[in-house]
């Protein structure tokens, strides 16, 4: 009820850019741009943690960017989903490259997720709403994608706010879990050797996407590993092709990261991200 009086209340009520504050739009063209203008590019926190995989950003969390997440996440501002959703879609592109070379795959997009207790104080899954905005740009852009929100927490964890790099990797270890039902839904997936492409609003630390990453590996496929290893030369029954596709080393996308992390990939190696608090 919460989202849907949000929804209605946005198409009656006065409405101010959530970059900018400029009034009478959702979404000034100067913001926007800064969503997408300078393109997407990888990205790598320091210290970087085990297991995150590759991880491209559409922009850096500063400025409007950061205002905009801000307001769709904290403040149910859920028409900027479309545009953030956007900006997310170029950024699971360039994780993926383009159509020809993944060969035409579908893109199955698995949002990192939120705590109950997160969605129900905000009245929305903000990560799974955006998620679904970009899956659908993809469509339109001729991509096979959809999003498959298989992950959850297993266990209560505290919150992030305040926690440096240190702190978020021992607050998330072993939190996150396939969903029932999840399983069967990768299975699925597997069989139609989906490309998987984790997905976030924000990566700060690295800690959400190289526990999820964690998370989705402990789903090993119904051969081994040494053997889907060997397939990449076009060897192998159908069965084990699938499961090749689906069991690689996933990639990860989201719509913005430290502005370090920018810098970092930028061979400023010695630059130290200092967690945010808004995860």
């Amino acid at each position: 009820m919460r989202g849907w009086w949000r929804e209605i209340a946005g198409l009656v009520l006065p409405v101010a850019c959530g970059g900018c504050g400029r009034p009478r739009t959702a979404l000034c063209p100067r913001c926007e741009a800064g969503l997408t203008g300078a393109g997407p590019r990888r990205v790598r926190p320091w210290p970087e943690p085990p297991g995150l995989p590759v991880v491209h950003a559409a922009a850096p969390y500063e400025g409007a960017v950061r205002a905009l997440l801000l307001a769709h996440k904290e403040r149910g501002a859920l028409p900027l989903a479309g545009a953030l959703g956007a900006a997310l879609a170029g950024a699971v592109a360039a994780a993926t490259g383009p159509c020809e070379a993944s060969g035409g795959r579908p893109l199955l997009l698995v949002p990192v997720p939120s705590s109950r207790r997160s969605v129900r104080a905000r009245g929305h899954d903000p990560t799974r709403r955006i998620a679904l905005a970009a899956a659908a740009r993809l469509r339109r852009s001729g991509r096979a994608a959809r999003v498959l929100p298989v992950l959850r927490q297993g266990r209560a964890v505290a919150d992030q706010t305040g926690l440096g790099a240190r702190g978020r990797f021992a607050n998330l270890a072993g939190a996150l879990e396939v969903a029932a039902g999840g399983v069967r839904l990768l299975d699925e997936a597997a069989r139609e050797a989906g490309r998987v492409v984790l997905v976030d609003d924000l990566m700060t630390t690295g800690a959400s996407l190289a526990e999820a990453a964690r998370a989705l590996g402990a789903v090993r496929p119904r051969v081994h590993p040494t053997f889907i290893h060997g397939l990449r030369g076009g060897k192998g029954s159908p069965k084990e092709r699938v499961a090749e596709g689906l069991f690689e080393q996933p990639a990860a996308a989201v719509v913005a990261s430290s502005p370090a992390s920018f810098e970092i990939n930028r061979n400023s190696w010695r630059t130290c991200i200092v967690a945010g608090g808004e995860r």
